[in-house]
């Protein structure tokens, strides 16, 4: 198969670059999904409890906007559903290939396209869209005796709806997004729950509510109202951005998640166990009206020493408890700033994106990498966020990727690749705004820093700085051939 532009993978940004492509005319466009639907990480976490931590109105396309959500906070088919629908009514189905796992991409220099490996054969293409999104490939955790255990051991992502948890004794490593929404929801049909916690999270107050017909309505038959609201909620989350650069400013937020857990957790001992001794927003915040109330009730047991080893039907900690356990359900999230492909794709000169990743990550724009023509990665380094909508961020992305597609057709160039000098500028100045963050504080430590203490997952500003800076193609960056 030889295409213009290949995408990989399905989700909010597979999708969105497509159709953002198709409104350019530019339809000579392939999608290439491992999986036999589309959906992305709403496809794949189908936990029970699974939602949106983001408000429905703002995590959505601004072009696609659904009048329809039932809830302020959408749960997981009701999103899924919505991008189905979506890449329905944009036509965008035709172009999918499904059961097409990308196992590797490399740059042809002769032929100046990509040679994509997937399961369903090679694709070639001139331009290259990883759009595998940073929740898609389980971290397992490397726990002796785990691989012993009798009974069944699965990860959140990869659930066993085929299994009854009624009546077992349920053993959850990690307390990660994923864990506080599922907790919940089998909490009520387990007969025992063991929560095994490493770090307490700071947990907010979600207040979701249901959405009534009277607003649903109005919201499809009065224009402009949905989009005011939209922007109304966009606003009120920039502005939770501040405390994580000012300390000052940390006070609100963290002493609003203290009274959620003082009000929900009234045992000492049991609080004392769920407060954080770290800076609210160094580790991902989370928010959950039902998680605190879960851990309260009689057959759940919160684990805070750390687990030593697994036994065929136990988990041991290191301070000596044995955990019987029928079932093992992994919360431990995923391979956000490792993922398995990269590896695998390689640049001009035989380099793997791995390699010249050695020593730090870095992107020019968050969106594309020098020695690698027409590469484009939605999401990239340092652009995902920790205060609102991610979709604001992949259709900044999109813009630019948008706009270079165009530029390559009609100024008949073959190749573009970000100037070194320029990516290196643009890495410069998210260090700088990098400084003061709360990420970077001492003592803090999460899957957001690498192994060198730098912090490449985030950007470090406000979102409508990224969309100006990252949106508009600006062709003096540009290596063009």
């Amino acid at each position: 198969m030889n295409v213009h532009v290949a995408i990989v993978g399905t989700g909010f940004a597979g999708l969105g670059a497509a159709i953002r492509l198709q409104q350019r005319e530019i339809t000579d466009v392939v999608l290439l999904e491992r999986a036999e639907d589309l959906g992305g990480t709403w496809r794949d976490n189908q936990y029970p409890g699974c939602a949106c931590d983001v408000p429905s109105r703002l995590y959505s396309f601004s072009f696609a906007q659904n009048p329809s959500w039932t809830r302020s906070y959408s749960a997981q088919p009701e999103i899924w559903a919505y991008l189905k629908q979506v890449a329905a009514r944009h036509d965008v189905l035709p172009r999918i290939r499904f059961r097409h796992e990308v196992r590797g991409a490399q740059w042809d220099e002769a032929a100046q396209r990509w040679q994509v490996d997937t399961t369903g054969g090679v694709v070639t293409a001139r331009v290259l869209v990883l759009a595998t999104g940073a929740l898609s490939d389980p971290a397992l955790p490397r726990i002796a005796g785990l691989r012993d255990f009798s009974g069944p051991v699965f990860h959140s992502s990869q659930w066993r709806h085929d299994l009854s948890l009624s009546g077992k004794r349920v053993a959850v490593i990690g307390t990660g997004a994923s864990a506080i929404q599922f907790v919940p929801a089998i909490q009520p049909v387990v007969a025992h729950l063991t929560v095994f916690q490493r770090t307490p999270p700071w947990v907010l107050p979600r207040r979701d509510r249901a959405v009534s017909a009277v607003e649903r309505f109005v919201y499809r038959t009065v224009p402009g109202v949905q989009t005011m609201v939209r922007s109304a909620i966009y606003g009120a989350r920039e502005l939770m951005f501040l405390p994580f650069r000012h300390a000052g400013l940390r006070a609100l937020p963290s002493g609003i998640a203290r009274r959620h857990l003082e009000a929900q957790v009234h045992d000492p001992a049991l609080r004392a166990a769920l407060t954080p001794s770290y800076a609210m927003g160094c580790k991902r915040i989370l928010v959950s009206d039902e998680y605190y109330p879960a851990l309260t009730r009689g057959n759940v047991h919160l684990a805070t020493a750390s687990i030593e080893r697994v036994s065929a039907e136990a988990v041991h900690t290191a301070d000596g408890c044995v955990h019987p356990a029928d079932v093992i359900i992994l919360g431990t999230g995923f391979r956000a700033t490792d993922p398995p492909l990269i590896p695998q794709v390689v640049g001009r000169g035989g380099h793997s994106l791995a390699s010249a990743w050695s020593q730090t990550v870095g992107a020019y724009a968050s969106t594309t990498v020098h020695g690698f023509p027409n590469l484009f990665l939605i999401p990239g380094p340092n652009s995902g966020l920790g205060h609102t909508s991610m979709i604001v961020m992949l259709e900044a992305q999109i813009a630019h990727l948008v706009h270079a597609v165009g530029h390559l057709a009609r100024a008949g160039h073959a190749t573009m690749e970000p100037r070194a000098e320029a990516q290196a500028a643009y890495m410069a100045d998210v260090d700088r705004r990098m400084q003061g963050m709360v990420w970077l504080e001492g003592g803090c430590s999460s899957w957001y820093l690498d192994q060198r203490g730098r912090n490449r997952t985030l950007w470090p500003d406000f979102t409508w700085r990224f969309r100006r800076r990252v949106s508009p193609l600006v062709q003096s960056d540009y290596h063009f051939t």
